[in-house]
């Protein structure tokens, strides 16, 4: 009876244990799946599995994350053997309280096959998840040697390093040096005009106002006797040179004592006999000083001074009034120099003018180009055709349609004489004239009766009327053409000389571009004749080639 009860414990216990087994085997995997579910879920798409060589694909990747998680893409050369050619920015959107993160990516092949893109990995949380692998086919590009023309391999040519950088310079160096002569010519005309207040005041202002300046200088306080009477001797003979004789300055002292007694002696000034020998004995002691090297003490020093403002004050009072004649002429002399400071004034004043712009000039040429530069001060019309606001429009008939910088004008033409039983009706839409920097007609024809043009023989009539029109010097080039838009014509090009009179032929040649296209019922001629400025010209002609387009008739098609 106990074993049987033993046993029937034994037997539920390992039923109850394996219960909770799988019950806690069975909530891990559930609550794993949730989170892979909830949390993480990557995916990938591609928008073509069939391509071209070299074209571009775009493989994306989704992932769904909450706002907590960190998620990293693949990045750099992973897609191999398919080649990564753009990683574009993530885009986020939001989305049931979930994040959304798509990336995108650029993948080509330049080798036809069948290639798959492997697996991809993404972190989330340092967790690793792969998208699925994909296969892509590559395709040829099918060339057909009958239609396109094959031309020789052209032959290696010399490449020259890059020349000097005189952009770079121009925007570093000419700043700092329109700065420092910005500086240096605010500090010129400062020094200038404090120099020319000085030069203003009257003799006799300007000799006292010089005494206080010495008085201020403390040179005789610093044993500077040779400077302070170099500057003493300096005040009173610049103002005898202004009041009494004008070669005080070149004299030495013995001559200028000897003049100075010859205007006594003259009746022109009434110096007394006292000054003239005070004078005299304070310029042979500054000769002492100033050449012997003899120090002064400070009170013969002042003393010397003092005398000096004397003798100043004797000579302003002995000195005669002017008279009218005098001051009349003295008047007159002013005003002359208030008008040579005036031309002054705008000379200097144009010249900084004329400097500023030609600075200018200089930086926008470096930074912007010289060509740039040209354009903005003498203008461009060829480039004022190319960036500016152009037109397309339908002219003549059969219709050409045609993109071109200005509205072509028409022009009354009649069919030639002889020819109303062939053509129909022609009409003819231009602008500017062949000697202009950039001519444009187009003309177009309509026939009677509907049959096939040949277009050589069209072609050698429209060269023969260009002729006749002033085309001097041709030179002809001549070839089947298609343009862009797949439209089969013959084209003419080259260089000729414009005739603008009967004497008189542009020296200068002009290129001429002439396109013939022909329709059972119709021809039509669109003629180019521009001056080569190497630059925007022949953007122009491109562009127009280009925008051609034709109206085809019923029959044609």
């Amino acid at each position: 009876m106990l074993d049987v009860r033993m046993t029937t414990i034994n037997n539920r216990l390992y039923a109850k244990t394996t219960k909770m087994f799988l019950l806690r085997n069975t909530l891990s995997i559930f609550f794993f799946l949730f989170s892979f579910l909830s949390f993480s879920q990557v995916t990938s798409a591609i928008d073509s599995t069939s391509i071209k060589i070299g074209e571009e694909i775009r493989y994306t990747i989704e992932v769904q994350v909450d706002s907590t998680d960190i998620v990293i893409f693949p990045e750099g050369q992973t897609f191999a053997p398919l080649e990564m050619v753009e990683s574009y920015k993530i885009d986020t959107t939001f989305e049931q309280a979930k994040f959304r993160l798509i990336k995108k990516y650029g993948l080509t092949q330049f080798d036809s096959g069948k290639f798959t893109i492997p697996q991809q990995q993404v972190l989330i949380n340092d967790k690793a998840f792969a998208t699925d692998s994909v296969k892509v086919e590559v395709r040829d590009v099918l060339v057909d040697t009958t239609k396109q023309r094959m031309f020789d391999i052209k032959p290696a040519i010399e490449v020259h390093g890059p020349s000097f950088d005189f952009k770079k310079v121009f925007s570093w160096v000419l700043p700092i040096a329109l700065l420092l002569g910005l500086v240096g010519y605010v500090l010129f005309r400062r020094k200038k005009r404090r120099a020319a207040k000085e030069e203003v005041l009257p003799p006799y202002e300007e000799a006292i106002s010089a005494l206080k300046k010495l008085d201020e200088s403390h040179l005789i306080n610093e044993n500077k006797s040779k400077e302070y009477y170099s500057n003493l001797t300096e005040i009173v003979k610049r103002y005898l040179d202004r009041e009494v004789d004008d070669s005080v300055l070149e004299s030495t002292t013995d001559e200028l004592i000897e003049r100075l007694q010859l205007h006594k002696d003259a009746g022109h000034f009434d110096f007394d006999r006292e000054t003239i020998r005070h004078l005299d004995q304070i310029l042979k002691r500054a000769d002492l000083v100033k050449f012997a090297k003899m120090q002064q003490g400070v009170g013969q020093a002042e003393a010397d001074r003092n005398t000096i403002e004397t003798i100043i004050n004797e000579t302003h009072e002995v000195i005669p009034e002017p008279t009218e004649e005098e001051l009349l002429k003295n008047e007159q002399y002013l005003q002359a120099l208030r008008k040579k400071q005036a031309r002054q004034k705008w000379v200097v004043g144009l010249s900084s003018v004329l400097g500023a712009l030609l600075l200018s000039g200089i930086i926008y040429g470096g930074i912007k180009g010289f060509d740039n530069l040209k354009d903005l001060v003498i203008g461009n019309e060829i480039r004022d055709l190319s960036e500016g606001r152009w037109v397309r429009s339908e002219y003549g008939n059969p219709v050409v349609i045609l993109e071109t910088p200005e509205v072509l004008i028409r022009s009354t033409i009649e069919v030639p004489e002889g020819l109303e039983a062939v053509i129909k009706e022609m009409s003819t839409f231009s602008y500017g004239q062949k000697r202009d920097p950039f001519y444009i007609a187009l003309t177009t024809s309509k026939l009677a009766q509907p049959k096939e043009i040949n277009l050589d023989d069209a072609l050698e009539g429209a060269l023969a009327d260009l002729e006749k029109g002033g085309a001097k010097n041709m030179l002809v080039k001549r070839e089947t053409f298609e343009t862009e838009k797949g439209i089969k014509g013959m084209r003419a090009y080259g260089e000729f000389n414009v005739q603008v009179s009967e004497s008189k032929v542009l020296k200068e040649p002009s290129q001429y571009e002439l396109l013939l296209f022909a329709q059972q019922d119709g021809l039509q001629q669109v003629l180019l004749v521009y001056q080569d400025d190497g630059r925007f010209s022949e953007g122009i002609k491109k562009r127009i080639i280009d925008s051609i387009e034709l109206e085809i008739s019923e029959s044609k098609k």
